[in-house]
């Protein structure tokens, strides 16, 4: 069933939570206005965040689905303290049209706690209860045995309007960094509090245990399920799992209770790993003066491939799909792609195809500038020759551009497309319509069929020729007999045989139960009509299915 993923702060006050089914949503909200979710645009959205989030340290992580996590170990003071730098992401944020609530702890479990939890429930760390009233569901109550029993709830319980909750004032306590000391910024010495009102929680260093204490078990990132169960023994905050023996707790709730506490707690490690920055191929233009014709774009894209090739051959990657792009002087941007056979880094054979593609630029007011990146690159692996033999055969394979057959393939996908041009492989079976496979030009290799010598050599030749055109088994009228048909009948013509060469038994794969050789073992027979036809005939002796005379090709 479709479900809720996300919320603005106007749909958590109509009472929406994530996970509600959309039709109970739409019941409580008539009004609510819903999109599909993304996950693809989400991660890559997160991928930008997370350069953003380098401003503020090295060490950046992202969290599925809308987190960052970021270590500022010995970089809050660069920002004025730890308030200053969380003012400065949530002020960021806002400018980008994002709410965010953020954390800064001793430990990644402790901050992902406060960001989500603190403030929230009563004896929280803002030191107001942020629930509106006590129904018998909060956590620090026993539940009403029947909803009889509880007290009456409010009218926006019952369906009613919410009300409108007051933002609870941030307390910060001493406000000091990781490693950079406490900020006083007040004349009586009290710390400054740049953050009030704002969804910002900050942990003073060694003070994680106590503001942890307070929240509710799910501040521990623990699963449904752990949750429910330490909730029917009347374990509900966190504070009531410090004190109980590990090994109880891991036996009876298994491991992953005890490591989530100790990683919020800081008994187990758990360092902060930042993604690897993508590997990016792409060079720039930029024009003096707008420009729009064919020559001018040709001697840009002339300049751009070496320095792209150099990048490519430094990392040892060849392009296998470019991006031509022109900015217009009127803001505007027109792309074209193209993809190459095989990945490479030469500059001469990537030129022929992005020059293809300068016909359907369209200047428009001008272009301001270009820029070419390899989308989807793959790593270039040397060839070990085999002796001087080897290596003499690769030069003269050079020499006389081997690379012609991927040039070619290369020029023809850039207008029909890579996935249009195929080729034949061979194929280990020896059923004649099962002996080659159909496979992507771009995409799979020559085939080599080494000799004894090493040598290729060559597609496998069938004992017996072989028709050009093959197609489905059709019936033909003829005598029920192993021997060839003086006359017979196909498509409703009459033929005469002239001439019978064969024949080729064929069995069957015993290990594949397949329809059409349910017939049994074949005979083959090359005959050759008065009429000038040159058939491809076959008897089958009869397995599961009668006997009988079919076509299955003609040759030339």
């Amino acid at each position: 069933m479709q479900v809720l993923s996300s919320l603005t702060r106007e749909a958590e006050a109509e009472g929406l939570r994530l996970g509600q089914p959309l039709r109970d949503a739409r019941a409580m909200c008539p009004t609510l206005v819903t999109r599909l979710a993304n996950p693809a645009r989400q991660a890559e959205f997160l991928a930008v965040l997370r350069r953003w989030g380098g401003k503020f340290s090295p060490w950046v992580a992202a969290e599925a689905p809308s987190s960052l996590v970021i270590d500022l170990t010995g970089c809050a003071h660069l920002f004025g303290g730890e308030e200053a730098l969380m003012l400065h992401a949530i002020r960021d944020c806002q400018d980008l049209g994002l709410s965010v609530c953020g954390g800064i702890a001793d430990t990644l479990g402790a901050a992902w706690a406060l960001a989500r939890f603190s403030g929230n429930f009563s004896g929280g760390f803002s030191g107001g209860d942020m629930l509106a009233g006590r129904n018998g569901d909060a956590i620090d109550q026993e539940a009403r045995a029947t909803r009889s029993r509880a007290v009456r709830r409010r009218h926006w319980e019952r369906g009613g309007p919410a009300p409108v909750a007051p933002v609870a004032p941030v307390a910060i306590a001493g406000g000091a960094g990781r490693n950079d000391g406490p900020a006083r910024d007040g004349q009586d010495g009290t710390p400054a509090n740049p953050l009030a009102g704002l969804p910002a929680r900050i942990a003073p260093p060694g003070q994680t245990r106590l503001l942890l204490a307070p929240l509710p078990l799910s501040a521990l990132r623990l699963d449904a399920q752990s949750v429910t169960e330490l909730s029917r023994l009347g374990l509900r905050r966190v504070e009531d799992l410090l004190g109980m023996p590990r090994a109880a707790l891991a036996r009876r709730f298994g491991q992953d209770v005890v490591r989530r506490l100790d990683q919020a707690l800081g008994v187990e490690p758990e360092p902060v790993s930042p993604a690897r920055p993508g590997r990016r191929f792409a060079v720039r233009l930029t024009l003096p003066d707008p420009i729009g014709l064919e020559d001018d774009i040709l001697a840009a894209i002339d300049r751009l491939l070496p320095p792209l090739a150099a990048h490519l051959r430094k990392a040892g990657r060849g392009a296998r799909r470019l991006r031509l792009q022109c900015f217009r002087a009127d803001h505007t941007l027109q792309t074209e792609e193209l993809g190459l056979a095989r990945p490479t880094d030469d500059p001469d054979r990537m030129r022929p195809l992005l020059r293809m593609k300068v016909a359907d630029i369209d200047a428009g007011f001008g272009i301001d500038a270009v820029r070419i990146e390899a989308v989807v690159t793959e790593p270039l692996h040397a060839r070990q020759h085999k002796g001087h033999m080897g290596a003499t055969r690769d030069a003269e394979a050079r020499r006389d551009g081997d690379t012609g057959l991927d040039d070619l393939i290369g020029r023809l996908g850039a207008r029909l497309g890579l996935d249009s041009i195929t080729r034949w492989a061979p194929a280990d079976s020896h059923i004649p319509e099962k002996a080659a496979l159909t496979l992507a030009a771009a995409w799979a290799a020559p085939p080599h069929i080494p000799d004894a010598d090493g040598a290729d050599a060559g597609w496998p030749r069938p004992p017996v020729p072989r028709p050009l055109l093959m197609f489905r088994p059709e019936l033909v009228m003829a005598h029920d007999r192993p021997a060839p048909p003086g006359n017979f009948r196909w498509r409703r013509r009459a033929f005469v045989t002239q001439k019978a060469t064969g024949p080729e038994r064929i069995a069957p794969e015993w290990w594949l139960d397949e329809a059409e050789w349910r017939s049994g073992v074949r005979d083959y027979w090359r005959i050759d009509t008065a009429q000038g036809d040159r058939l491809w005939l076959y008897f089958a002796h009869g397995g599961s299915m009668s006997a009988g005379w079919f076509c299955q090709g003609v040759f030339a």
